[in-house]
């Protein structure tokens, strides 16, 4: 039998089911502890809590056989029952489902940062698919699809009536086929029309380089099974290329919409000695669990900057809640998604399971992320800046018969000129280099100060 699985992801990644924030628990131990099991019926005949309602029992079985006896066309017993199914799960909470054989194959699939569709993670809202984040370098991403759009048709079907699954089902396609999403966004007065060409997807989870001489980025797209080991791999790197000294360190994960549990952990503990990185809570024992960081910060005790967006999700707001909590880094950007809550992946066969929401997991300081995401502690939007030049330029060395100043003057066609590179069109990673920067500066007058 497969293994149950817990996971805390948003929901779909690329037009595929995906799992997030896995921990493994084999089937074996799920089975070992059936006192575990939520709610135990008491008495099946009395009115204590936990009986079986014979009343609601009664009332499925009534409207099971009229739709066998009555119902427009034969429907098997075999679809009414999983039906059934489907609607008990997802009428829980938006993450809730029963996975049919093709669903719960990508399922085990889309940790490995490989799998087809369009590059986008979606959820449900208000009937509407919801774009949570495009994916770095995908279709999607490249077409102009933003976190925040409503998709309210795909290609010219209308997505209201469908379920998530069946949304998912019609972004999925062949490699180089194309889908037009017809998409609501904040700002727009009209809909939006966006061509995307479906694709293989992968996934880079870690992409890092040296923004100015001292001080590095590392970009964490999603968190999958290698994330933790490749975030210590890009630090030592950007400690080699910076004479084995960091003056400061910006991770982003904006539009991240999380992954595998332990990378997010192995992530943290990599920049704590010690200390809670994140707990769970729920009503049976094993959806209980504490992660804490073992002695050891491979950037050195490097000055940190996360930055976050509302794309950021799940596995994101547990790297970014523990470095806050912790005060290792500071939090820039805008509020996070708040996704707060752990799904549990438990096989029902070879070929079914059922997902269903168990614990809510929690920050080490006890904030739950769910429903309210991850504040920053310095607010930044996001901006287009504009650098003006003035009119005509002159400066003290501009002057005829000025004094020199012995070390070489300055005059106003030496100045830089303007620069259009990454670090100036984003205003917030713009900002979080020039708080590092400040940072540091701080930091070396109060050292020569001692």
């Amino acid at each position: 039998m497969k293994p149950v699985i817990h996971s805390c992801k948003t929901t779909l990644l690329g037009g595929l089911l995906a799992v997030t924030c896995l921990y493994g628990i084999t089937a074996t131990a799920q089975e070992s502890q059936p006192a575990e099991t939520v709610s135990p019926h008491a008495d099946t005949m009395g009115g204590e809590e936990g009986a079986l309602p014979l009343d609601d029992l009664r009332k499925f079985t009534e409207v099971f056989s009229r739709i066998k006896d009555a119902y427009v066309e034969d429907v098997s017993d075999q679809e009414l029952l999983e039906n059934a199914i489907k609607g008990m799960l997802s009428g829980l909470d938006p993450h809730s489902a029963y996975l049919e054989p093709d669903a719960y194959t990508e399922l085990e699939e889309t940790t490995t940062g490989e799998f087809g569709g369009l590059g986008i993670e979606v959820g449900m809202e208000d009937g509407f698919v919801k774009v949570i984040a495009p994916i770095d370098d995908t279709p999607a991403q490249k077409a102009g699809v933003q976190a925040g759009d409503l998709i309210i048709k795909l290609g010219d079907e209308p997505v209201k009536g469908m379920t998530l699954q069946d949304a998912v089902t019609r972004m999925r396609g062949e490699p180089g086929t194309t889908l037009t999403l017809t998409i609501m966004r904040d700002g727009e007065s009209a809909p939006i029309e966006i061509e995307v060409e479906r694709a293989i997807i992968k996934v880079t989870s870690i992409k890092s380089r040296t923004l100015e001489p001292g001080y590095g980025y590392v970009r964490i797209t999603q968190f999958q099974d290698e994330t933790g080991d490749q975030f210590v791999d890009a630090i030592n790197t950007l400690l080699s290329e910076n004479d084995g000294d960091l003056d400061g360190l910006v991770i982003d994960v904006r539009n991240n919409p999380g992954g595998i549990l332990q990378a997010a952990v192995a992530t943290s503990d990599a920049l704590l000695d010690e200390g809670l990185i994140v707990y769970t809570e729920g009503r049976i024992q094993s959806s209980r669990l504490r992660f804490n960081a073992e002695p050891g910060d491979v950037s050195n005790g490097t000055p940190i900057v996360v930055l976050i967006n509302g794309g950021s999700a799940s596995a994101s707001e547990i790297l970014a809640g523990a470095l806050q909590d912790h005060e290792r880094a500071v939090v820039m950007g805008t509020r996070s998604f708040g996704k707060g809550s752990v799904q549990t992946v438990i096989p029902l066969d070879e070929t079914h399971a059922i997902k269903m929401t168990t614990a809510r997991y929690f920050t080490p300081d006890g904030r739950s992320i769910q429903a309210r995401g991850i504040e920053p502690d310095i607010t930044v939007r996001p901006a287009t800046l504009t650098e003006l030049e003035g009119g005509p330029f002159f400066s003290e060395a501009s002057l005829s018969g000025h004094l020199e100043n012995g070390e070489g003057d300055i005059k106003p066609e030496d100045r830089e000129a303007p620069s259009n590179s990454e670090i100036d069109r984003d205003y917030q990673l713009r900002s979080a280099l020039n708080l590092l920067k400040g940072m540091g500066i701080l930091s070396k007058q109060g050292a020569s100060e001692e």
